[in-house]
């Protein structure tokens, strides 16, 4: 878990320690999290709530997901969905 300021550099140095950087968005052009395949080093990246993730800071991720939700919910809680992207994509060991 790490809070930044500088998401543009916390992108970059993710990749460069070999991470695969996941940002989760509500965004209906992004794909299903149930439709990934196997990331390698998943970084998870989350936005505040209400606000979420820029387009900018969704721009440099190299994964675009989307939770899907039912009719009528519009997002979910932060904490809630960083749980769910856990248990979808980190491997257990």
């Amino acid at each position: 878990f790490a809070r930044v300021d500088a998401v543009p550099a916390a992108m970059g140095e993710l990749a460069g320690l070999g991470f695969t950087t996941v940002a989760l968005t509500t965004d209906a052009d992004a794909t299903p999290i149930e439709e990934l395949g196997e990331i390698q080093r998943p970084a998870i990246v989350l936005g505040a709530e209400g606000e979420g993730l820029t387009r900018g800071a969704q721009g440099l991720a190299q994964v675009r997901c989307r939770i899907p939700m039912s009719a009528g919910v519009d997002s979910l809680n932060v904490v809630t969905a960083a749980a769910i992207a856990l248990n979808r994509l980190v491997k257990r060991v």
